[in-house]
Parts: structure tokens; sequence; C-alpha cells
């Protein structure tokens, strides 16, 4: 790439949005292998409608020749969690730390911590594994448990009405660790051991 276009794409790259946001969350999908099952799980455990299904022996935005089923559960704010099977896909490799699996997961809100607690009850009757409910600093409350294909799901209700709206907390949040982080791997220190005196110390605030 000549000097040219790099200052071009990264004048783009720092320009400011130009007043675009996201409206909703429309679909989040993964892969499944077992499509029938999933669905049980989706709309009899977790009471969700079956939405829209679509299939085809090409994956339409690539062109690549992978046959598969696409279906899609709806919430009640019309958002929709969806899956793909394809028939001969080999089983996802084994995460290469076991973090992957914790901090990888989907969110579900509920309306207050009874529905919560409800959610708990349901699940387990039904032979769930569920950790928690968990009281997340009186950000929010929430449950976790796995679907039928190893994702991790959480139902969780905000116990901060403004919960989302923490933005000039989050900035200065976001610079501090970005600012301990950098510091660490100029100085040739420990990255984690850093951070973690950083989260000790910051973590007085919910006291």
């Amino acid at each position: 790439m000549s000097a040219t276009k790099e200052q071009s794409v990264a004048r783009v790259a720092r320009s400011a949005n130009p007043g675009l946001t996201p409206l909703m969350l429309n679909h989040a999908a993964w892969v499944t292998h077992d499509v029938e099952a999933t669905a049980e799980f989706y709309t009899r455990v977790m009471g969700m409608e079956l939405a829209s299904t679509v299939y085809d022996d090409r994956v339409p935005s690539t062109g690549d020749p992978f046959p598969y089923f696409h279906i899609f559960f709806r919430m009640a704010d019309g958002s929709t969690i969806a899956f793909f099977e394809a028939p001969g896909l080999p089983q996802r490799p084994a995460v290469t730390h076991p973090a992957y699996d914790i901090f990888d997961h989907f969110a579900m809100q509920a309306k207050d911590r009874a529905e919560v607690d409800r959610w708990h009850a349901w699940l387990v009757s039904n032979d769930v594994e569920v950790v928690g409910p968990t009281d997340h600093k009186g950000l929010i409350y929430s449950i976790y448990f796995y679907d039928p294909n190893g994702i991790r799901l959480e139902i969780t209700t905000p116990l901060d009405k403004d919960w989302n709206f923490h933005t000039a907390q989050g900035q200065a949040d976001l610079k501090a660790w970005c600012d301990t982080k950098k510091a660490a791997q100029r100085g040739g220190l420990d990255v984690t051991a850093e951070l973690v005196a950083f989260i000790r110390k910051q973590r007085q605030r919910y006291k």
C-alpha cells in the first residue's frame, strides 16, 4: 500500500462517527449440531417462539458450498437468537483457556429479581445446572447456565436503573485500564500483576 493510501486509511479510521448507531439487536447466531434439541430447548424451556427459518445449499453472503438450516427464536421484544445446522461440520475445537467458556456468553433480560429467581427454579426443574444468582456490585442480578450447544446463557435484571448509562465513568475506566497496561508493557513489568493491583485499588469505590 502506498504512503498516500495508508494516510487515507488512517484518516478514515480516526473520523468521528457520522451518527450511525444500531437500532437494536436483530439476532446473534451460533452453530448447532442438533437443531431438533436446540428448538426444543429454546421453545419449551426458554419460552421463545420459533420466529423464522432459512435453508440453502450455499451461503448467500460468501457463496461457500455449505448446506445449512438456519433457525431463529424470538424473545418478547422481537430480538432473536439463531442457529445454523450444517451437515458434516466437525465439532468445534476445545478452547485454549477456561476463561473463554465463562466470559463468552449471551445475556437475556428479565423484568425483576423475582422473575430471575423464577427462571432459576424453572431451569433447575428441567435438570439445567445453574450458577447464581449473583449480584454484580449493585449493577445487575444474574443467573448463568448452558444451552444444549454449550453456549453460556445469562438471565439478568438491572438493579441500577441507569446501569447502561454510566458513560463518563466507563470512559474513565477504559482509559485507566489501558494506561495501566501500556505502562506495564513499557516498563517490562508483569501486565497481569499490574492490572490485578489496579483492580484491587479501584474496587474500593464499591465498598
